[in-house]
């Protein structure tokens, strides 16, 4: 045993020592390094925690998905945390559970109405349409991106049961407003809250004011696993649904490795099965496996104790970007938070102005041609995208703010990976391209 310990310590010593001569940072050289818009940032703890998962073997989840579980409830203070493979299974996850027979006459069911915004990510509308239900889109608000009060206060109708909506860029939506409607006609609340991982409402984290909330760990997010995220709740009942959905359907509620957590595996009756059917073999949902490994959880037990740090990074950024772009008012709409938030910026987002002498394309081209990476916002208007042409939902009112960021916004990164030196850099190429407009 001690030879094994040995051997496993200089393992570690030697993947330090690894870090350090494979990723050491490299020099940023002007137009030859590309500007990302996101990426991974880490140290060597990343590297010592995956390393050290993959020594022990134990592929599923196992310690380090219970450290990195606890750390995130701790962070939020939210009482449970379900990790999954993406933060795209985190919210079919949500939404599904919210299906479930065992909810009663509040569970959500086909031909029921589900509050989104057209101007976004898919991940946010496929679960709603993966489940029966119809999306109703709603116009977002510029210069924040989020879903417009006024005009979501319109869109609510009888058949209205749920708000599915994510902190767009990491700008909070108007939780004032949302949870007053929710109390008000008794909906579900589900915050996406996959690109605002530590953006803050009110003094109080985002992900944590509706029934559930998900998170993705995805590498362009605040802190990353590769792939993976998680289903946060503070409702014992929905924690235990969603645990179902992502563990195949089953109603048994043992982690990898263990028997018989409830002492009454071969003593309960149901459906039709035998009385004393084993418990690890009864199924109350129509599930999936979800779940994340160990080795991802590793990383992200590290990843999460430098997140505080990468939130402020991001709002450095943003600001840096402020203070570029804010010298030509006459071209752009610069992004605002919501009103009473505090965001952990995803991104900083720029629409173009109307009746400009070039477009959102000609800009991020020149951009990308010299090493600039730029995103549109995802989708754009989600309703014009070929996989939801001819799907069921409904449009309440005008989506004509969606329409302008179809066509003239796009997004540049804020991530902690950015240096001064590329700010000058991006500073550079806008002067140069805004210089010949």
């Amino acid at each position: 045993m001690e030879d094994i310990k040995s051997l496993r310590q200089e393992i570690i010593a030697k993947t330090v020592e690894y870090y350090q001569l494979k990723f050491a940072q490299k020099e940023f050289i002007p137009g030859k390094t590309r500007v990302n818009y996101a990426g991974r940032v880490f140290d060597e703890k990343e590297l010592v925690n995956a390393v050290d998962a993959s020594l022990d073997f134990w592929l599923t989840e196992g310690r380090f998905s219970e450290e990195f579980s606890e750390k995130i409830s701790d962070f939020l203070d939210i009482d449970h945390v379900l990790l999954t493979n993406s933060g795209s299974s985190a919210n079919l996850l949500a939404l599904s559970a919210l299906t479930s027979e065992k909810l009663g006459d509040r569970r959500l069911k086909p031909g029921d109405e589900v509050i989104a915004v057209a101007a976004g990510f898919p991940a946010t509308v496929t679960p709603i349409v993966q489940c029966g239900l119809i999306p109703v889109f709603v116009d977002v608000d510029i210069p924040t991106y989020n879903i417009d009060p006024e005009q979501l206060r319109k869109a609510i109708s009888p058949k209205t049961k749920c708000i599915f909506l994510a902190h767009t860029l990491g700008n909070p939506f108007n939780l004032d407003v949302v949870m007053e409607l929710v109390e008000q006609y008794n909906l579900w609340v589900i915050e996406d809250n996959c690109d605002a991982f530590g953006s803050k409402y009110r003094e109080k984290y985002t992900g944590t004011f509706g029934h559930l909330s998900t998170i993705s760990f995805y590498p362009a997010h605040h802190i990353t696993t590769g792939e993976g995220g998680a289903v946060v709740t503070n409702d014992p009942q929905l924690a235990k649904l969603v645990r179902a959905f992502r563990d195949w359907g089953r109603d048994c509620y043992c982690t990898g490795g263990e028997n018989n957590t409830c002492g009454k595996r071969f003593s309960q009756t149901f459906g039709k099965l035998p009385l004393g059917y084993d418990h690890k073999y009864v199924y109350s949902e129509i599930g999936y496996n979800l779940k994340m490994t160990d080795w991802q959880a590793a990383i992200g037990s590290a990843q999460i104790d430098k997140l505080s740090y990468f939130c402020e990074q991001r709002k450095a950024n943003f600001k840096k970007h402020t203070c570029i772009l804010s010298k030509y008012p006459q071209y752009f709409i610069l992004p605002e938070a919501t009103e009473n938030s505090d965001p952990s910026w995803f991104s900083f987002i720029v629409t173009l102005k109307d009746n400009l002498p070039f477009t959102r394309d000609e800009l991020t081209a020149y951009l990308n041609n010299n090493l600039i990476e730029t995103r549109n916002l995802f989708a754009g208007n989600i309703t014009k995208q070929p996989a939801f042409m001819n799907k069921n939902f409904r449009i309440a009112g005008q989506l004509n703010n969606t329409e302008k960021i179809m066509n003239n916004t796009f997004f540049l990164g804020t991530y902690p990976g950015l240096t001064d030196e590329m700010f000058t850099y991006i500073e550079s190429m806008f002067n140069e391209f805004l210089s010949n407009r």
